[in-house]
């Protein structure tokens, strides 16, 4: 089949272009807006459950009914401001690993962490090797 790139389009190619773009624009507003009605129902909720939170008080307090539709949501997660509970009679491998030791001396540099070590260390054998190879293969 010869190519047909080079030559201009004919009047009902166009329009067919032209009908396939203006459906083109017609589901993208409709995905827009769509993802708008979205949001605004997102940000409702949000809103209500903010309002919905109860006051801590020393008494418990009976839990609101939910809305008709709406799950019931779990407990609030943790917020990021807090800082994550660490044993230290009980670390995982990965926290041993990125723990640094505390200075003696406030005025020093902190030490590195045994992972970064070993980066450093993986890193200098590899240019160790790239470099030997180099020179002399």
């Amino acid at each position: 089949m010869a190519d047909q790139n080079g030559l201009p389009l004919s009047d009902d190619e166009r329009q067919e272009l032209e009908v396939l773009r203006a459906e083109k624009r017609k589901r993208e507003a409709a995905r827009a807006a769509q993802e708008r009605a979205e949001l605004e129902a997102l940000r409702a909720e949000a809103q209500e459950e903010a309002s919905s939170l109860p006051l801590p008080t020393d008494q418990p307090t009976q839990a609101a009914p939910h809305p008709a539709g709406k799950k019931p949501t779990s407990a609030p997660a943790q917020s990021i401001k807090d800082d994550p509970i660490v044993d230290p009679d009980n670390l995982t491998f990965g926290q041993k690993m990125v723990l640094t030791p505390e200075p003696h001396d406030p005025d020093e540099l902190p030490p590195m962490a045994p992972a970064q070590k070993l980066i450093i260390a993986f890193a200098l054998i590899a240019l160790f090797l790239m470099v030997r190879y180099i020179f002399f293969r």
